[in-house]
């Protein structure tokens, strides 16, 4: 379990830089790609070697005023389950985060944020599939 939070904690920070180094969009348009690095951040665009689950681990954003739900649809098992769901501003800024265990039945999370926000990523790490995020704006 401590290599796996290593991990995820590295990942968080290298989003975290490719967001707030300018490789990000400029705030207010979501026109521009994104480019997480390659082998280590999954998107829908960019899949990498694990194009075959785009569908079961890329994170699912509905909003719904200042609520916003994600659900990554991936089955919860000991051996492989979605371990956490971020909620990222793009200066890195965590706004929301939630932790799955094997035992629950979904990865679904709920965040209350205030404002307009025209850019926010939503993450969702599987033990076995890596990082995969998704942006979306409210």
């Amino acid at each position: 379990m401590k290599d796996r939070r290593a991990f995820l904690k590295t990942s968080m920070v290298v989003a975290a830089g490719a967001i707030t180094s300018g490789v990000a969009p400029a705030m207010g348009t979501m026109a521009h790609k994104v480019m997480f690095p390659k082998g280590i951040i999954y998107t829908k665009e960019e899949p990498g070697r694990w194009a075959k689950k785009v569908g079961s681990h890329l994170p699912m954003v509905t909003v719904d005023g200042g609520k916003v739900t994600i659900e990554t649809r991936h089955p919860m098992t000991e051996r492989h389950y979605i371990v956490r769901h971020t909620l990222v501003s793009p200066d890195g800024t965590v706004l929301g985060e939630k932790t799955f265990y094997p035992t629950d039945k979904r990865a679904i999370s709920e965040f209350e944020i205030s404002g307009h926000h025209p850019l926010l990523y939503a993450t969702s790490f599987c033990n076995k599939h890596d990082l995969w995020v998704v942006q979306f704006s409210v």
